[in-house]
């Protein structure tokens, strides 16, 4: 427990991002374009980073002398320079207006801002991957304290430059946000060098262990949760697409990221989990047992937590006050928020089943649970907008819901295997 909640506190801070800056955009000039161009840049920077947001799970399962050390980290930069090149490469205009005019089907105003924010968010992938690869080290060597100081930083700073930005500067929401999120994660990125500057120069020293770790078995470990993230983020870009042809398209485009935020607060303990999982259960297993009891009841109390926002007058507080979207948003928010109140309890589930594999060094099954995940939403997304004709805000919720639901299911056997061939 102890070990465990500065990390939780940790994507707890990070979850207030998304409410804070959706709530500075709506009270921005023209909310409703600039709140669907942030949620679409957003979702194209969370595909590109997608293959170096697992480094985290891969530096605290692998970091243990000099050697894993030195080849992991410079495995980590070569992966960064490339999905760094290849935003770079995306943002090619015209590629970039093919994608987002051409195939999502965005109105020109929105296309425009879109491209804006994903220009300032050009720093965001590369950074991603420096700060998980150091955090990863502080949480096996039990310094999840200084991962939370970390984040502390980065809201500091992104919420001085969106205030900032609110307040002396008349420029677009979409581009307040996307700076401020930049700013805030290169800063988070150079405190988490810093402050695991010791405990990595102490690794550097031990030459004890697993003298034989190689590019190839690196790769061989972290192929099947890179591709992972590539499906699992990969699904944000189809999922606009879908809502991009949908009827109410641009409410939807609008709402989905307060409601993603609102969910993701919850959401967030879960993502928490699954590193201090990893540290906890232990080579030994004698961890698993409490580790397991732990996060079934975290999922109930997540689960618990937005029902009861959601089915209450709390979810206007939120929608309205607190988020500032018009009353016409707001009611169009709702349904789509109660389809989603189950899924933090689904987040905590999964988190606590890939800890599992990744402890047993049996990483496939993630990425095949994943895969069936997106091939779940996509069918439920073409059920819902071409032969329903629901709005998009509520497909791309129940599709998202049925798809992990699905990736969970498929999770339980494997799982179930590995403890049953591991645990003493």
């Amino acid at each position: 427990m102890k070990f465990w909640i500065p990390l939780a506190a940790t994507w707890l801070m990070m979850s207030i991002e998304g409410p804070f800056l959706a709530a500075i955009i709506a009270r921005l000039a023209e909310p409703k374009f600039n709140l669907a161009a942030y949620g679409v840049a957003f979702s194209f920077a969370l595909i590109i980073e997608a293959p170096i947001i697992m480094i985290m799970s891969a530096s605290t399962a692998l970091v243990e002398n000099r050697y894993s050390l030195i080849k992991l980290r410079t495995f980590t930069y070569w992966l960064n320079g490339i999905i760094t090149l290849l935003m770079v490469l995306f943002l090619i205009p015209d590629l970039f207006y093919l994608i987002t005019s051409d195939l999502i089907g965005l109105p020109p105003d929105v296309s425009r801002l879109t491209y804006y924010a994903t220009f300032i968010l050009l720093p965001w992938p590369g950074a991603i991957g420096y700060r998980r690869f150091y955090q990863g080290i502080l949480i096996r060597n039990n310094m999840t304290r200084r991962v939370a100081y970390g984040t502390i930083i980065r809201l500091v700073s992104m919420a001085g430059t969106a205030l900032g930005l609110f307040l002396f500067a008349e420029i677009p929401g979409v581009t307040v946000g996307a700076a401020a999120l930049s700013i805030g994660v290169v800063c988070e990125a150079v405190a988490s060098r810093f402050m695991s500057w010791q405990v990595v120069r102490e690794l550097a020293k031990i030459e004890t262990g697993d003298r034989e770790i190689s590019y190839r078995s690196i790769t061989r470990f972290y192929y099947p949760l890179a591709l992972t993230s590539i499906l699992a983020l990969g699904i944000h870009p189809l999922v606009t697409f879908f809502v991009g042809q949908s009827r109410f398209a641009i409410e939807s485009l609008a709402v989905l990221p307060v409601i993603n935020a609102l969910v993701f607060i919850f959401r967030s303990l879960g993502l928490s989990y699954q590193e201090a999982a990893i540290s906890l259960i232990g080579k030994d297993w004698r961890g698993y047992d409490q580790v397991k009891n732990f996060a079934f009841a975290l999922a109930g109390v997540v689960v618990t937590s937005v029902a009861i926002i959601s089915f209450t007058p709390l979810a206007d507080i939120w929608f309205t006050d607190i988020s500032g979207l018009s009353p016409e948003l707001t009611n169009f928010a709702r349904i789509p928020l109660m389809i989603m109140c189950i899924m933090p309890g689904l987040s905590v589930i999964l988190s606590l089943q890939r800890s599992i594999l990744v402890t047993a060094r049996k990483t496939a099954p993630i990425t095949w649970s994943t895969g069936l995940e997106v091939m779940g939403i996509i069918f439920v997304l073409i059920i819902a907008v071409g032969y329903w004709d629901l709005t998009g805000a509520v497909s791309a919720t129940l599709a998202i819901v049925i798809g992990r639901l699905g990736a969970n299911s498929y999770l339980i056997p494997p799982c179930m295997a590995a403890v049953n061939s591991q645990k003493p």
